[in-house]
């Protein structure tokens, strides 16, 4: 990511409540298919919207993110609700994902097509990705994000290699956004 990036990110979460607080509408509609206990690791995590609400579930939670700025906004949130996270500042197309391993690997609107060859290595056995991201059909109603951050029909599915799909879906979601959803699971070994 240039810095270019990393100061765009930087500038938006200096802004005075300009990063949303309540986690996506999306996610928590996702409840059901995620642990209440474990690690979690919130991928591209930023002021922790998404991140707090798993710490609140009962989940240990790693943000990691480029934007200093945006991880100290969410310290800052999580403190304000007495709940302890973990913030990791990373350039995730520089680095490899942070040391695992998780029971639950979030993105939510981060599209960076190379770590999801990590992703299973980063998971327990049993443990889920949950991704949310829009697709070009989103492209019909919003003109963000551009088109190299979107999904193809389909795609997500086909990125989710050595993974389970426990579930998934696309269409126009309570965000207002047309997003790929998929919940992939890390297959547990074969007992004999």
């Amino acid at each position: 990511m240039s810095a270019a990036d990393r100061q765009k990110w930087d500038s938006k979460y200096s802004a005075a409540d300009a990063a949303p607080r309540e986690p996506s509408a999306v996610l928590i509609s996702l409840a059901d298919y995620l642990p209440s206990r474990g690690r979690a690791l919130d991928v591209a995590g930023g002021a922790g919207r998404n991140g707090i609400w798993l710490a609140n579930r009962g989940l240990d939670v790693t943000i990691a993110d480029v934007s200093p700025v945006g991880l100290a906004v969410a310290r800052e949130r999580a403190a304000a609700a007495k709940l302890t996270i973990e913030t990791m500042e990373i350039d995730l197309e520089q680095s490899p994902l942070p040391r695992g391993p998780y029971d639950v690997i979030l993105s939510v609107c981060y599209l960076w097509r190379p770590l999801f060859a990590q992703i299973p290595g980063s998971l327990v056995s049993g443990g889920v990705l949950v991704v949310i991201q829009p697709t070009k059909k989103n492209l019909e109603r919003n003109d963000k994000p551009p088109v190299d951050y979107l999904l193809d029909e389909g795609e997500l599915l086909r990125l989710a290699v050595g993974l389970e799909i426990v579930h998934f879906r696309e269409g126009w979601m309570a965000d207002g956004r047309h997003d790929a959803v998929l919940i992939a699971r890390k297959p547990q070994p074969h007992v004999v």
